[in-house]
């Protein structure tokens, strides 16, 4: 059995060279030597292509690919996918949370006959900020996607070669690898793996990026918040229309009561508010249906290293 790792990377010059030589001793405790490292610049602003280069020419197990310019991580996956030949995907980090010595967990569960497994953290080490986000995700994930409630979703996981051979398959521009994961098969399972503090640096994922992650996820492989959005409306409907019977029963049964300008003004503002959001929920759509048609990459690599020794 083959493994392929793939590792995106993003401002990891520091740490990268430790998660590779862990990958390396362990293959060599678990006496496996038919194993690939795909490492994927996502056009990091510090030196780590250089570390990726200097890898690769010390041993042709290793694959670099260079992006063109920063696509983010679930891209990043997507590119590495193309370039493996293992029997078994595994995905991990490049600032070494993600503990290497135990992927032989994930691989034994793969062994089981599951498609693909997760890594679980018993003690997530990530900042408060980053688990809040954790949780709002998986939640979100659960109603929009169909995630099962009790599936833990993380950035380390092993996956059989169909699947990811499957996700492939995926050419538009907006990749989201549990959407494409969630898609392609529901024979999937947890297993929990030590979660370790970064060995240096920050975690890449702002406010900002943990919002666009959601919507691609959301608008690339679910109509729910389209339904979320006619449901909402009929509420509305419904809460207008029961408003106005009281107003009218009130005017009735209290002829000189003045109805209030201000009433009026915040149902309009509600209304109003509601429907601009709708608008835009479906402007989101159609505005990436029309970047899918014209074509727009996942990826685009600027160079490969060693893939030629495969």
């Amino acid at each position: 059995m083959k493994i392929s790792f793939v590792i995106p990377c993003y401002r990891s010059e520091h740490t990268l060279e430790t998660v590779v030589n862990e990958i390396r001793d362990k293959m060599l405790l678990m006496h496996k030597e038919t194993y690939e490292i795909i490492l994927v610049n996502d056009c990091s602003p510090d030196n780590t292509f250089a570390v990726i280069r200097k890898l690769c020419a010390g041993d042709k197990r290793i694959i670099g690919l260079d992006h063109a310019k920063n696509f983010g991580q679930h891209a990043a996956l997507m590119a590495g996918f193309h370039f493996v030949s293992g029997d078994v995907i595994v995905c991990m980090d490049d600032d070494g949370q993600t503990p290497a010595d135990e992927v032989d967990r994930l691989l034994d569960r793969i062994e089981e006959g599951y498609d693909v497994v997760y890594a679980e953290y018993e003690d997530k080490r990530h900042s408060v900020f980053r688990n809040i986000g954790s949780s709002v995700n998986r939640k979100m994930t659960e109603v929009m996607l169909g995630k099962p409630r009790e599936l833990y979703i993380s950035s380390y996981f092993a996956a059989k070669r169909f699947v990811v051979d499957e996700m492939i398959k995926y050419q538009n521009a907006y990749p989201y690898v549990l959407g494409l994961v969630l898609r392609t098969t529901k024979n999937i399972c947890n297993v929990k793996v030590t979660h370790r503090d970064r060995l240096e640096g920050i975690s890449g994922y702002s406010l900002k990026r943990l919002t666009a992650l959601w919507v691609n996820g959301f608008t690339s492989f679910s109509v729910m918040p389209l339904r979320i959005a006619s449901y909402g409306g009929v509420f509305v409907a419904v809460m207008g229309f029961l408003y106005a019977v009281y107003t009218i029963i009130s005017k009735v049964s209290n002829p000189d009561r003045v109805i209030g300008w201000s009433s009026t003004i915040s149902i309009i503002l509600i209304l109003g508010g509601f429907t601009l959001l709708v608008l835009g929920m479906i402007g989101e759509y159609v505005g990436r249906i029309y970047i899918s048609l014209n074509n727009s990459p996942q990826y685009v690599i600027r160079t490969v290293i060693n893939y030629e020794e495969h």
